[in-house]
């Protein structure tokens, strides 16, 4: 199942391109679903119907569905929550706070994305739409899967294993609620359903994102950084879309400057994403609302290009071989070494960049050599590994165990 993720500023006509997209997917006999994971859905308008929290047929081949994040975080956390809210009700807290203060913040939109593993499970469709939240929020979203693992593999064992000890002691001791089987097993469907959902969506095979502009320069500054954070996080981004260009038919003198101005961002924007496929839409004279014009508007971007395809092979993370030793590549574009930090500690690699930091768990190969250094070329960074008999230890190294580049 193919699966394309759409995300942007806000205000940039995100909403609109991915229905659009999945509007020409389905003209062209692709059974497609089109899901809104945005809190501020707008999915309903630009097909100017009426859709649910469940798929909603809007013509042939196509239905959308605008998730309730809500009560998508009810199913998920509930078991969960109501140990938590146990904990908090012993501690003196009412129910009404401890139940607000169980929610972790970003949980219900993370709930939404468990939706696009049922979807790819179930095979009903060939092709997912997603209509992400603006790019900040969607970038703590993507993020989530893996940090919230990371958390759930290293804690998750040791709590248990303690509370197997103690409870025997403790609830002779105290009226204290100590965790039970009910919780610990809502945590393991947790940690099983965000695995699957970071393997769906960082397949090189079937999932790719697709990133909406404006010719604007605010605009291309933030797409220039998610960009960069998505290639942090192994997410592959398969073309970006600049949309409402001034056509060259308005020859109004009013619109010469802008026209100007858009033709150096759009020079801008080609510069900086290339070889990603740039794909292009006109400013219309009218909005695109209703399924007939959105198939205007998936003609104009796609114009002779199948919707389905991979339109551009990317390799966020890959590992090669160098003499005795190995190489990790990473992409990180627009990135200077201020603006980032590398170190290992134990079997795992940090990197931060700006203020997203991502925890590499090594794979054994690595894992039994140390870090040599680490070096951009072009837009990539090379982080090299050694042999311990043939490996440096990089300037400002750490003790036990941790290495600093």
């Amino acid at each position: 199942m193919r699966v394309l993720l759409f995300t942007g500023k806000g205000g940039v006509g995100k909403t609109t391109v991915a229905a659009a997209t999945a509007v020409r997917a389905a003209a062209s006999g692709n059974r497609t679903l089109v899901m809104s994971t945005d809190p501020a859905h707008s999915l309903a308008d630009s097909f100017d119907t009426q859709i649910g929290e469940h798929a909603t047929p809007v013509t042939d081949n196509l239905w959308a569905e605008q998730i309730d994040a809500q009560g998508r975080l009810e199913t998920n956390w509930r078991e969960i929550q109501d140990y938590f809210v146990q904990l908090m009700n012993w501690a003196g807290v009412d129910t009404i706070q401890a139940e607000e203060l169980s929610v972790i913040p970003g949980l219900d939109e993370i709930f939404s994305l468990i939706d696009v593993k049922t979807h790819v499970e179930e095979g009903k469709y060939d092709l997912l739409v997603v209509d992400c939240a603006p790019t900040a929020e969607t970038l703590r979203l993507l993020s989530l899967p893996e940090i919230m693992n990371w958390y759930i593999e290293r804690i998750f064992p040791v709590q248990r294993r303690l509370v197997r000890g103690v409870r025997p002691i403790v609830t002779k001791m105290t009226s204290l609620p100590i965790a039970g089987d009910r919780f610990f097993a809502a945590v393991e469907r947790l940690h099983h359903n965000l695995d699957a959902v970071h393997r769906i969506l960082t397949d090189e095979k079937s999932s790719t994102v697709r990133l909406v502009v404006n010719p604007e320069k605010m605009v291309i500054a933030e797409a220039r950084r998610t960009y960069t954070y998505l290639g942090l996080f192994g997410y592959r981004v398969d073309a970006v879309v600049v949309n409402r260009i001034i056509p060259e038919d308005v020859t109004d003198p009013y619109f010469g400057k802008w026209k100007d101005i858009q033709a150096e961002h759009l020079q801008t924007v080609k510069e900086s994403f290339e070889p990603v496929p740039i794909l292009t839409a006109k400013l219309f004279d009218r909005e695109m609302v209703g399924v007939p014009l959105l198939e205007d508007m998936g003609h104009e971007v796609y114009g002779a290009r199948r919707v389905v395809d991979v339109l551009f092979q990317d390799h966020p993370i890959r590992v090669r071989r160098r003499g005795r030793g190995y190489v990790l590549v990473m992409r990180l574009p627009f990135v200077s070494r201020e603006d980032m930090d590398i170190h290992r500690r134990g079997d795992e690699l940090y990197v931060r960049v700006g203020t997203y930091k991502r925890n590499l768990a090594l794979p054994q190969t690595l894992q039994r050599l140390e870090v040599r250094g680490a070096n951009f070329v072009g837009d990539h960074l090379e982080i090299a590994f050694a042999p311990t008999d043939t490996a440096t230890h990089s300037a400002g190294g750490e003790a036990s165990g941790t290495q600093r580049t």
